[in-house]
């Protein structure tokens, strides 16, 4: 049998005069300062001012000659190994009395987190109704074998959890609720399982990630970053990142313009909504016509432009990519989405012809193109194809991101706009910076200007040009009836099917695990038949995988192919 009793009466000192004066609590063993216990049901004197009486008829602890002894079940001291579990009495004579309460808690681990635990899966379950009264930590400490102070803090921090309410004078309670919390079940992953073979495009290989020259870039530029860099974010995006940037598209990409013609986004996604989606959209639907798009592209970035109201109309594509002779067609066409270095996903530049004749659409009929230039860093066989905005600036919106090259996990991307839509993009944006992390742009503006990413495109460079040469070479192997394109550029590869075949290929690459697109994904649904016909194919991404997992995903592509005709 535990006893529970209370502590013996103190004798009450005399003042001078005679009169009884309050007992001094006793100091408490490890009481942090400026903490406060909840109440233990024993009021004091010395803590009621003078001339009242305690709230409640039930006499303090410690405050009376005789206190009763509730009976308990024996406790088990975690020493043994086992559960410690106990029913906690209350002492006291008259009012309200705490209720039995019956706790197991597991023989290892902190007291403290494990009476809880306990607690709050007796409220959450509804064992403990709202309004209950609970045992006073001295006596649930005693019941279980545990410390005062252990009882006392599970208690306090519970209190400022909002799982119980303690009021001076009348104990501790379980807060009221309209109803017992129901216990959270386990929520079940709509995400299907992670693929035995991944060869999906538009990923560059995770595990590629600069890590310690990102680290050391980051070090760097937050040591050398002033205080107001800490504070609300610029939305046209860091200064430094985007004087850096100005020099490297220049340098690089063959981008024409100064650092206020900039403005730092958190991907290409954001740019588009940022030109068309919204109240403030710069290109709103209502003004800006109907957009063209390359025949073949990305589902979802129709689908975001189609959510912000515009009409996409499809261009065909050939050898030498959109038919942008199109565009003159039709009078109520103003802006056309183009990937001019490397068609999205069927690989290949536009031909300089088509280049200088949509960009003459552009002045003449006062429109914009817009460039989609997601991955122009890298190409393997020749030099690089320039950028198209160099041709006009004012008539070209330059849309890049740090997706391909480094991560899409950044969110990082910019914008380099003609100087009549900055101050409109900037009014989209809002007056703070509410995507792009300050904090990264400087790392990225750091990480530039220091050479880092220079050298970590160039090592990306080769290696992704080994993963091409790998899968032409496995392809010309395996199944040579197999024509493989848009391969001069890039992080994907197209493999060209027999008419027919698409669907059942995919089908089989899915029950060996492999996942990877098809061609027919990214056709627009309004291209007509007679303008391009369709093409069977599949959309292999070889920057995907890490390298030892590269030659088992070849492996099982080649296994799914079709043989010969």
């Amino acid at each position: 049998m535990t006893d529970t009793s209370v502590d013996p009466p103190r004798t009450p000192r005399r003042s001078p005069a005679g009169a009884a004066e309050a007992p001094r609590p006793a100091a408490r063993r490890g009481h942090r300062p400026g903490t406060t216990r909840p109440d233990d049901g024993s009021a004091t004197a010395a803590t009621r001012p003078a001339g009242t009486r305690p709230t409640t008829a039930r006499p303090a602890e410690g405050a009376t000659g005789a206190a009763r002894q509730v009976p308990s079940v024996p406790s088990t001291p975690s020493a043994t190994g086992r559960p410690v579990s106990g029913v906690a009495g209350v002492a006291g004579s008259a009012g309200p009395t705490g209720a039995d309460l019956h706790l197991d808690l597991p023989a290892t681990g902190s007291r403290r987190s494990a009476l809880m635990d306990a607690l709050r899966d007796a409220i959450r379950s509804g064992r403990l109704a709202p309004g209950t009264r609970l045992p006073p930590y001295r006596a649930l400490a005693a019941d279980l074998g545990i410390a005062r102070n252990t009882a006392a803090d599970a208690y306090a921090e519970l209190v400022a959890e909002g799982w119980l309410t303690a009021r001076q004078g009348s104990g501790t309670t379980v807060a009221e609720r309209a109803e017992p919390v129901p216990p959270t079940r386990a929520r079940r992953s709509s995400r299907p399982p992670r693929p035995v073979h991944d060869l999906r495009q538009g990923q560059p290989d995770a595990a590629a990630f600069p890590r310690t020259a990102w680290l050391a870039a980051g070090r760097r530029a937050l040591t050398a970053a002033p205080n107001e860099a800490f504070g609300p974010g610029d939305p046209q995006g860091r200064r430094e990142l985007r004087e850096v940037l100005a020099d490297y598209l220049a340098r690089a990409r063959g981008v024409r313009t100064d650092p206020d013609r900039i403005v730092v986004c958190s991907g290409f996604a954001h740019a588009l909504r940022l030109l068309f989606d919204g109240p403030r959209a710069v290109l709103a639907a209502r003004t800006a016509g109907s957009l063209a798009v390359e025949g073949y592209g990305l589902a979802f970035h129709r689908g975001l432009l189609a959510a912000a109201g515009a009409t996409t109309s499809p261009l065909p594509l050939d050898e030498h990519g959109a038919r942008v002779g199109g565009l003159t067609e039709d009078p109520e066409i103003r802006t056309a989405l183009l990937t001019p270095a490397h068609q999205f996903p069927t690989g290949g530049p536009l031909h300089p012809g088509r280049r200088a004749a949509v960009v003459d659409w552009a002045r003449g009929r006062g429109g914009l193109v817009l460039e989609d230039d997601y991955d122009g860093e890298f190409r393997y066989d020749r030099q690089p194809v320039g950028a198209l905005q160099g041709l006009d600036p004012e008539r070209v919106v330059y849309l890049g991101t740090a997706s391909k090259s480094l991560s899409p996990a950044l969110r990082l991307g910019w914008m380099v706009l003609p100087d009549h839509l900055v101050d409109r993009v900037l009014a989209a944006k809002g007056e703070r910076e509410a995507w792009a992390s300050a904090l990264d742009q400087l790392t990225l503006a750091e990480f530039i200007d220091s050479g880092g990413y220079d050298r970590h495109v160039r090592r990306m460079r080769r290696r992704y040009r080994d993963r091409r040469d790998r899968l032409v070479g496995a392809l010309a192997e395996h199944a040579p009836h197999i024509e493989v394109t848009g391969i001069a550029a890039g992080l994907h590869a197209v493999l060209r099917l027999a008419p027919g075949t698409e669907r059942s290929v995919l089908k089989a690459a899915a029950y060996r695990g492999l996942v990877l697109d098809g061609l027919a994904d990214y056709r627009h649904p309004l291209l007509a038949a007679e303008a391009m016909p369709a093409t069977d194919g599949l959309v292999v991404g070889y920057a995907t995988p890490p390298d030892h997992a590269y030659p088992a995903a070849l492996e099982a592509l080649c296994a799914i192919l079709p043989p010969p005709l």
